[in-house]
């Protein structure tokens, strides 16, 4: 199979149409299945996929060492197509607790050699720090990354979940491909301000959180028990009135995507792809079945009249609850 492919920004190689987010597969959705996890990601290359992103700090480089699991024993030609996209930054202890984020120089180049090691690569495609770090400037965050550029460590810089006022200055300091920020059919707040500045200056966005974790892939219910090690345990979207109200926004969904054949999660994504061919989004598949499931997502297409039912049906800031609860909402550069 050959997926349609988009450009990663200006400066930025061309990418399959989906990324695969590999998150899911180590942390913060409850218990993995490791061989199903490694036969997914098989899959997703097998059918031309090519943007595998993933952080160092996903349960503290398990979801690195899965990657790297996955395209050692994936045949030659799908491992040389693989594209990987690292997160960086984060701070973890050994209780899986949060402590900030480090952006200093010295930290960047750290965090790079690990994850190489973890990855079994020679190269990262796409380098970014998870967070700005508000003690260090983003300059000297970015030329770090540049210096692992000319090193030939990294091929390409990105940035994730900044604002666009740290895109402008990031950009100013060396060539920026890719920003990662969170972009859904409920989650909209990059088309205010970041959106025009990241087609401004050139740099593409992969989008993650196209289903908001699950909330509007059709699959989630309003009586679903979940894991104490499940993100959206405590994740205000999920919670209480905020899920029935959101919820509510699924099945008006659920009614257009009827009248065309497809599923919740397809019209979901489609919708993110009508966005523009500068957005690649991320689906966090963890298994085959719901891989193939956003794969056919490619194949739908909505004119005129189907987006403005889905406008009408979701529009702008219908949903109920934050991203994020409000600690993690503090650390949002992109909300500022």
């Amino acid at each position: 199979m050959t997926l349609p492919t988009r450009p990663l920004g200006t400066t930025g190689p061309r990418v399959s149409a989906l990324g695969l987010g590999c998150m899911g597969m180590s942390a913060l959705y409850g218990d993995a299945d490791r061989a199903e996890s490694i036969a997914t990601i098989h899959a997703a290359l097998d059918a031309g996929v090519t943007l595998l992103d993933t952080g160092d700090f996903y349960a503290m480089g398990h979801n690195e060492m899965l990657i790297g699991e996955a395209l050692r024993t994936a045949p030659a030609a799908a491992r040389e197509q693989a594209l990987t996209s690292v997160k960086f930054g984060a701070l973890r202890d050994p209780d899986g607790g949060w402590s900030g984020y480090d952006g200093r120089p010295a930290a960047v180049k750290n965090f790079a050699a690990y994850s190489l090691q973890r990855l079994g690569v020679d190269h990262i495609d796409v380098y970014r720090l998870a967070r700005l770090d508000p003690d260090v400037p983003v300059e000297e965050t970015v030329g770090a990354v540049a210096e692992l550029v000319e090193q030939g460590h990294v091929r390409h810089i990105g940035l994730s979940e900044v604002g666009a006022d740290t895109v402008r200055r990031a950009a100013a300091t060396a060539p920026i491909s890719d920003l990662q920020i969170e972009y859904s059919l409920i989650s909209r707040g990059i088309e205010e301000s970041i959106l025009p500045a990241t087609r401004e200056l050139g740099i593409s966005v992969t989008a993650y959180g196209v289903l908001s974790r699950g909330l509007i892939s059709g699959h989630f219910t309003r009586d679903r028990e979940l894991a104490a090690n499940d993100f959206r345990s405590f994740s205000p979207r999920f919670q209480g009135e905020n899920l029935a109200h959101n919820l509510d926004l699924v099945e008006r969904l659920r009614k257009i995507a009827e009248q065309k054949d497809v599923s919740v999660a397809q019209i979901a994504i489609a919708w993110v792809l009508s966005r523009g061919e500068d957005i690649v989004p991320l689906v966090g598949a963890r298994t085959r079945a719901r891989l193939t499931e956003a794969l056919g997502a490619l194949d739908v297409t909505l004119d005129a009249a189907d987006l403005a039912a889905i406008e009408a049906a979701v529009p702008a800031g219908a949903a109920a609850g934050e991203r994020y609860p409000a600690a993690q909402m503090a650390h949002l550069d992109s909300e500022h």
